[in-house]
């Protein structure tokens, strides 16, 4: 087992840090980054983080030369130039630029569920603001039908960028806005879904229950 040359600063509930997690694995680069946890807010920032990073966000990853990246796409993009395998972000062409747009389609998904979620969570109910609200909930349920309709064999022929980033986002659903029920009116999403969720990439990065 290698010593790690690289630090991730996390919270395994993130989907955004998720994914990081998951290319680690699939590419089979988990021992060269170690794991240090943390749990900014949007009223709370971590102090180390913000020290290198001063967004706040996470993740944000530590390279060997104390040179700090952060957004999980420029992590994402980085680290598939670091192993020998097949590359999980296509290089050129069409294909490049389809496989980010659908990874991009997922990410937005998952920008609208946690910012639903700070909302619900954070601040009190009398002042949630039930429209914006609604709207970010309609935003997860437009892309969900896009993706239903336009792109499960796209998303059944490889696991990469696209389709970890979709697993992750569904996976984020189902453990913070149960309620949303996607499942229901995205049968063919949801058997996609279920199958990838076995992998052991998948398996491995759960968040907690």
């Amino acid at each position: 087992m290698s010593v790690p040359s690289m630090t991730l600063f996390h919270n395994p509930a993130s989907p955004f840090v998720r994914k990081v997690r998951v290319l680690l694995a699939e590419t089979g680069q988990q021992d060269r980054v170690a794991l240090q946890g943390c749990m900014p807010t949007p009223v709370q920032p971590d102090a180390q983080l913000v020290h290198d990073n001063p967004v706040g966000k996470i993740p944000a990853l530590r390279l060997a030369d104390g040179t700090v990246l952060h957004d999980s796409r420029v992590i994402l993009d980085y680290l598939d130039y670091q192993h020998v395998g097949n590359p999980l972000i296509p290089r050129d062409g069409s294909a490049r630029w389809r496989r980010l747009t659908l990874a991009s389609m997922a990410d937005g998904m998952m920008d609208a569920a946690v910012l639903v979620r700070y909302e619900t969570a954070l601040r009190p109910p009398e002042k949630h603001w039930d429209q914006w609200l609604e709207e970010q909930r309609n935003k997860i349920r437009r892309t969900l039908v896009e993706l239903e309709s336009d792109a499960i064999a796209e998303l059944a022929s490889h696991f990469d960028i696209a389709s970890i980033s979709v697993a992750c986002a569904l996976g984020y659903l189902d453990f913070r806005h149960p309620d949303l029920q996607w499942r229901d009116a995205n049968p063919k999403l949801a058997a996609w879904c279920a199958e990838v969720s076995q992998r052991p990439s998948m398996l491995q990065t759960q968040p907690p229950v």
